[in-house]
């Protein structure tokens, strides 16, 4: 009946499975343990009308143009350029830390002085990272590195990953810089915008291909059986001589025969207003106080001015633990030596299944944003189809 399987409806198993039915006239069967596709990026309209994302705030950004040609057959866009504001010391400051941040928190005289060594050792317009910067030889802008390691990289890094930032691998403190700007957008990329109809909407017509079937609330072990050793694959209880693509855990895949990979997950705490407009930007980030890491305000992201209520997500990480109701949803590799190492082991096995493809955050186990996630769906597919 099928020509490939699909584990999963989100980014990775979606590009696919468009791919697939559109270019290659292959008939796709998707399975997806939630009751809506869409992976993390699933949005809908609450209670009061308010379009929200549930998982989260997911603004779409991109330096790649073929990423944004292909997705915009599926949507247009509202442009949109994020701003994260923080709560540092009773004042809410730019985030990334920039030029601006600097002049809001500390005495003028200090500000450009800090200004004019950043400009000269560092350029105009350069993000440093901040271990870089804590690694200067100048005694003022090691002290800058401390302070901003203080006030907005620990206490936040901490609360998101549950460990010290020396703890993760560089990569991921990388992503913390301090930008020698005064551009107060969250990201530079040249592509950036929000689904004018929202992220769902844009899955629906990316799916919507009369070879493309979905089966929504099944977890693929009722479905599907790979035996890892002999890599022999039955759909429904037949042999299956087709493909398959696997967008889930990796480890739980081989049911965990060499231990389980760490994984972050979230709670997410919604509260909808009686009011138009809650805070001035779409997030702010609250690296020092409170157990949640930032609130964000979904109007500013999605444009939405039609309603009377504004609707805001208080963001609470946590551990995951999949046999706990409310912890069971992993969100975020941990990466670590030692965990990559863990991974390394189940890809060696996963390499030596000729007719799986593990794809995305969780089957490789990578932090990757959602353009990422497409361009390597896009390049899977030319490579391996």
């Amino acid at each position: 009946m099928f020509d490939t399987i699909i584990v999963g409806a989100g980014f990775a198993g979606a590009v696919m499975a468009e791919r697939l039915a559109n270019e290659r006239g292959q008939k796709v069967l998707i399975i997806e343990k939630r009751t809506h596709i869409a992976g993390n990026a699933y949005d809908r309209f609450d209670e009061k009308g308010v379009l929200i994302h549930q998982y989260g705030p997911h603004i779409f950004h991109t330096k790649l143009k073929h990423v944004w040609d292909y997705l915009s057959r599926f949507t247009e866009w509202r442009i949109y350029h994020h701003e994260v504001l923080g709560s540092i010391d009773g004042q809410l400051v730019p985030i990334p830390f920039n030029l601006n941040s600097l002049h809001a928190l500390l005495p003028d005289e200090l500000a450009d002085s800090l200004e004019r060594k950043l400009v000269n050792v560092f350029g105009y317009n350069t993000k440093v990272p901040i271990l870089r910067l804590r690694e200067s030889d100048d005694e003022e802008l090691k002290w800058l590195a401390e302070f901003v390691y203080e006030k907005i990289f620990l206490h936040y890094t901490m609360k998101q990953w549950g460990v010290s930032p020396e703890e993760l691998n560089p990569h991921v403190t990388g992503r913390v810089p301090v930008y020698v700007s005064r551009d107060n957008r969250y990201f530079q990329d040249r592509y950036q915008g929000m689904p004018k109809d929202g992220y769902t909407r844009l899955f629906e017509r990316m799916l919507s291909h009369p070879n493309i079937k979905l089966m929504l609330n099944t977890d693929y072990k009722e479905i599907l059986e790979v035996d890892p050793d002999s890599g022999l694959i039955r759909v429904f209880g037949q042999p299956f001589a087709g493909k398959v693509i696997f967008t889930g855990k990796i480890d739980e895949f081989f049911d965990y025969r060499l231990g389980e990979l760490p994984y972050r997950s979230l709670r997410f705490q919604f509260e909808t207003l009686d009011q138009a407009s809650y805070q001035p930007t779409g997030t702010i980030n609250y690296p020092n106080d409170y157990d949640f890491t930032r609130i964000t305000e979904f109007n500013h992201l999605t444009g939405q001015r039609d309603s009377r209520y504004t609707t805001i997500v208080k963001e609470f990480p946590q551990p995951y633990e999949r046999h706990t109701p409310g912890r069971e949803v992993p969100y975020y590799p941990v990466p670590n030596p030692e965990n990559g190492d863990l991974y390394a082991e189940y890809r060696r096995l996963a390499r030596e299944l000729d007719r799986v493809v593990f794809l995305g955050r969780l089957a490789e186990y990578t932090y990757y944003d959602m353009d990422a996630v497409v361009s390597k769906a896009l390049k899977v597919f030319e490579e391996r189809f």
